[in-house]
């Protein structure tokens, strides 16, 4: 992978700040952690993380700008061959992709070969932390969670509707970056409906699909932001990330920081699973 493919941050000053963003919670040992954001779509690029000289985008910019603030530099990428190399520099993985990653990109950046998926699942596994965003429940078209990635991340994708105002409810209120939100809120989004949710999940945020306009909405509440583990590694999965105003949100920024910083290990969490519990009906299509 080319240097110049490759943009980072430092925040290395930004370990003697006296207070970490609302959600932080920074590693006991006060060491500079290495994030990747991998970012990369096959046919629609969201306009987060789009960008013409394939840096790192909007969500990135502000990623990146959390990250200064927080004590952790982020290294942004759409290069596919991240993940045949060096992994072991970095301390989680956060990806938005969408789409079938072994295919050509709307940028025309290099895929993730079956070994690089393979290996990613494989490091999750042994101990790798993951954040999947948004559309990262989405691996190629009608492939459910017979799919090693899919599985890993807890659920797959049906579909989505129009961007509409919707609520979220929170399921988990003790959980990293919740303390201070409301129990439910509401935001305008891309909504992602899902489906073949993981026994195991921890579900932190349901989505309320009280008056949702749109087929695959139909349905009870379902879990839209949750915690879980694979194999040794911990898994933090948010839905949340369409619109630019969202990643602006302050409620949405916590939330994000809070997820990782507990897929990171700098805090833990009961992520005893309560999918059956609060989200009864999950995989219930139609009411």
């Amino acid at each position: 992978m080319q240097r110049r493919e490759m943009l980072s941050t430092t925040a290395a000053a930004a370990l003697g700040l006296s207070a970490f963003p609302l959600g932080w919670a920074a590693a006991a040992e006060k060491k500079m952690q290495k994030i990747l954001y991998f970012t990369r779509s096959i046919q629609y690029e969201h306009s987060v993380i789009a960008s013409n000289s394939n840096g790192p985008g909007y969500s990135g910019k502000i990623l990146i700008e959390l990250g200064k603030k927080a004590g952790f530099e982020v290294d942004v990428t759409k290069d596919g061959r991240v993940f045949d190399g060096d992994l072991d520099q970095y301390d989680a993985i956060v990806t938005y992709l969408c789409g079938n990653m072994s295919q050509p990109s709307v940028r025309k950046t290099p895929p993730v070969s079956a070994a690089g998926k393979k290996r990613l699942v494989d490091i999750v596994a042994a101990g790798k932390p993951f954040v999947g965003l948004h559309s990262s429940c989405y691996w190629g078209s009608g492939v459910g969670v017979e799919d090693p990635y899919l599985a890993m991340v807890g659920a797959s994708f049906i579909a989505h509707g129009a961007q509409q105002e919707s609520g979220m409810t929170v399921t988990s209120p003790n959980f990293p970056g919740i303390k201070g939100i409301d129990k439910s809120f509401r935001l305008v989004d891309e909504w992602y409906a899902m489906k073949e949710f993981a026994d195991d999940l921890h579900v932190i945020l349901s989505q309320d699909t009280t008056g949702m306009k749109g087929a695959m909405y139909q349905r009870p509440a379902f879990p839209a932001t949750w915690a879980r583990k694979h194999g040794k590694g911990r898994v933090f999965y948010c839905s949340m990330g369409h619109r630019e105003d969202v990643w602006t949100n302050k409620t949405f920024q916590q939330i994000l920081l809070g997820g990782m910083a507990w897929s990171l290990g700098n805090v833990d969490a009961d992520i005893t699973p309560n999918v059956k519990q609060v989200t009864p009906k999950a995989d219930q299509l139609t009411k």
